[in-house]
């Protein structure tokens, strides 16, 4: 009995060791399976050997290189397109020649501006420059043809004036003749009082009448006339001062600010040449076909470019022969980068408005053709702008799973532009006051705000950011 009590003993112990075996067993591949799928989740962004060790979720930004420019290939799940063959940017000879060098000292004569007959004393601009505005001038010459019609007006009324005394005259002079006759014929029809006494009472009511119109009426209306009279001088007056007012300041020639200047070409380089040298706006005409347009004019930074114009217009212009590109940006303690393509084109919207650009210069990292220098190989190669299509919300053109709806660069990252998967330059993002952010701060977790990856990083939005455009010629 002892003996049988101890092998059941025996077998319940074997039985429980390999229960325990089991057991272990499972927690291994529960653990194995765990850190799989942590793992897993962490493909998504770049872990790259900086020295620098990596932090919490709850560390700030730039504490570790978290270069969310790109898209991280997630295998089994998406995939990348290599860039696309793109025709190259427009180059060869320029449509312009280096710019004319002023004329010497004592060389050609300038042509002495035209006096024009009815210009008030005023002189126009050179013809290349176009038809000045209005000025104050021109009323010196309404004024000098309104005292020609006073003038006029007072010599046709002074005849009328004497005429009208002269008849005074004559009235009162037969007035003093009918009183004499009257007096005389009472001395001499003193034997006929009965028979004049007729007519007395209508002679003395007509010599009542004439002798108050002589002495009412008529000294009333040449009053009146007087009055006219003074009133016209004093206006003439007036004049006589304005018009002596205008030729004091008529001296020296006059000057016009117009609102839009008389200056137009086919783009601002066209401008600078006709004489357009203020930075303003512009009329830019690069297609016979299609109607002007204003467009400010930069004509002071190296010498000159015009602002974008949209995707259309900058397409025109650059299509027009050799064109280089300047972008300017600006950090929010004011310190200043650029980046300049001396080959930069843009085609048509049937092709989507491709990028293609090449000539790099400049100090904020060459983006467009290098792509982020804080990636490595394929994910540096996702942040390449150059032989892009142009992508906005409604139009998914980007290198990331085309056609995936939720897969748009321009959706994450806030803006249109030449998305590859995604970015190292992204001008149109979200615009953040201050300049850092990080992604807790952002709609889908990416660095959507105006970041250009090679001078401030992934999670810096910039405070300014410009491109200019202009033709390429060799000499400039």
């Amino acid at each position: 009995m002892r003996f049988q009590a101890q092998k059941r003993e025996q077998r319940g112990q074997g039985q429980s060791e390999k229960s325990n075996f089991v057991t272990m067993k499972t927690l291994l591949l529960l653990c194995l399976c765990v850190y799989v799928a942590w793992a897993q989740d962490n493909l998504d962004y770049d872990d790259y050997d900086t020295g620098v060790k990596a932090t919490d979720s709850n560390a700030t930004a730039g504490a570790a290189i978290d270069a969310r420019g790109h898209r991280p290939l997630e295998k089994g799940r998406d995939y990348y397109s290599r860039n696309r063959n793109v025709p190259p940017p427009i180059s060869g000879g320029s449509r312009y020649r280096g710019r004319p060098t002023p004329a010497p000292v004592g060389g050609r004569q300038v042509e002495e501006k035209v006096q024009q007959p009815d210009a008030g004393g005023c002189t126009h601009a050179s013809e290349q420059m176009g038809v000045l505005c209005p000025t104050g001038c021109e009323l010196k010459t309404a004024l000098l043809k309104q005292e020609d019609d006073v003038k006029r007006s007072i010599r046709e009324l002074k005849p009328k004036v004497e005429d009208l005394s002269q008849s005074s005259n004559a009235i009162f002079n037969y007035v003093n003749t009918m009183s004499n006759n009257l007096r005389e014929r009472q001395r001499i029809l003193g034997d006929n009082n009965r028979v004049v006494s007729q007519y007395t009472d209508q002679v003395e009511e007509q010599h009542s009448f004439i002798k108050e119109t002589v002495d009412t009426v008529f000294p009333s209306n040449i009053r009146v006339l007087q009055g006219v009279l003074d009133k016209i001088k004093q206006k003439i007056e007036k004049l006589e001062k304005a018009i002596q007012t205008q030729k004091e300041e008529c001296k020296e020639p006059c000057k016009t600010k117009c609102p839009i200047p008389v200056v137009s070409g086919k783009e601002c380089e066209d401008i600078f040449r006709r004489g357009g040298k203020d930075s303003q706006m512009y009329l830019i005409r690069p297609d016979a076909f299609s109607s002007p347009y204003k467009v400010y004019c930069d004509q002071s930074t190296q010498n000159g470019g015009e602002y974008w114009l949209g995707n259309d217009r900058i397409s025109q212009v650059t299509k027009l022969g050799p064109t280089e590109v300047l972008i300017e940006m600006q950090d929010w303690t004011g310190a200043k980068v650029q980046a300049q393509y001396r080959q930069f084109t843009i085609q048509s919207e049937t092709s989507n408005y491709v990028l293609a650009v090449d000539g790099y210069s400049g100090n904020a990292g060459n983006g467009f053709l290098e792509g982020s220098l804080e990636l490595f190989g394929e994910n540096r190669t996702m942040t390449i702008h150059n032989g892009m299509m142009f992508s906005t919300y409604d139009r998914d053109n980007d290198n990331w799973n085309p056609g995936d709806p939720s897969k748009q660069c321009a959706k994450e990252d806030g803006g249109g532009w030449w998305y590859n998967r995604c970015h190292s330059a992204n001008p149109n993002g979200r615009y953040y006051i201050g300049g850092a952010y990080t992604k807790h701060m952002a709609k889908h977790g990416t660095d959507d705000g105006v970041v250009w990856m090679n001078w401030k990083g992934s999670w810096y939005s910039l405070k300014a950011i410009s491109m200019k455009i202009r033709p390429f010629f060799a000499s400039r």
